[in-house]
């Protein structure tokens, strides 16, 4: 019972390593891994043993969360397919997307200085329509063109719109707790 390394995590839960997925697939496939790893099933078995299922559990806990999330599962293709998305490193962007970013952060930007709620709340419906969008596009990207450098792009595009909306998230917590100036 050693965690097969050699396996990637499509394989590990009897998956076709595709974009799209069926996720309740996915769900039942880990339920019934966690079922026959899980280390509470050996709380009583020798320290290897344990130490053997806590690593199982792990790693199907890992491989879970990486294929549960579009994104990160994006992520994973990607590098099954030798493509580093280069999220740290590229911010080339097309112009298009690079005028819409600045637009919004300046919206954000304002609307946080003026303690605008409801123009935070449309930002964040606006980028979640985005991301749903591209998060779509994906996986006619990878799936059926194998675009990886187009993909990589898109997925650059949703880590920018990821971090924006927790800037959003952030700024809705402190606009929503403002009272104003107490004189």
């Amino acid at each position: 019972m050693t965690p097969d390394r050699s396996k990637n995590y499509f394989e590990l839960f009897g998956l076709q390593p595709v974009y799209k997925i069926d996720v309740h697939r996915l769900d039942a496939a880990y339920r019934d891994l966690q079922s026959e790893v899980h280390p509470d099933r050996f709380a009583a078995a020798p320290e290897a043993e344990r130490r053997r299922s806590m690593q199982w559990s792990t790693l199907a806990n890992e491989a879970y969360q990486t294929l549960r999330k579009p994104l990160s599962r994006a992520r994973y293709l990607l590098k099954l397919n030798g493509v580093d998305t280069e999220e740290e490193t590229n911010t080339a962007m097309p112009g298009d997307f690079l005028m819409k970013q600045l637009e919004w952060r300046e919206a954000m930007a304002e609307a946080k200085d003026n303690h605008d709620v409801a123009t935070l709340h449309r930002l964040a419906a606006d980028l979640a329509e985005a991301s749903k969008a591209l998060l779509a596009s994906l996986e006619q990207t990878l799936d059926v063109a194998a675009d990886y450098a187009k993909a990589a792009a898109s997925v650059r595009e949703l880590r920018f719109m990821q971090k924006l909306t927790e800037d959003i998230d952030e700024a809705l917590a402190l606009t929503q707790g403002y009272q104003g100036d107490i004189a």
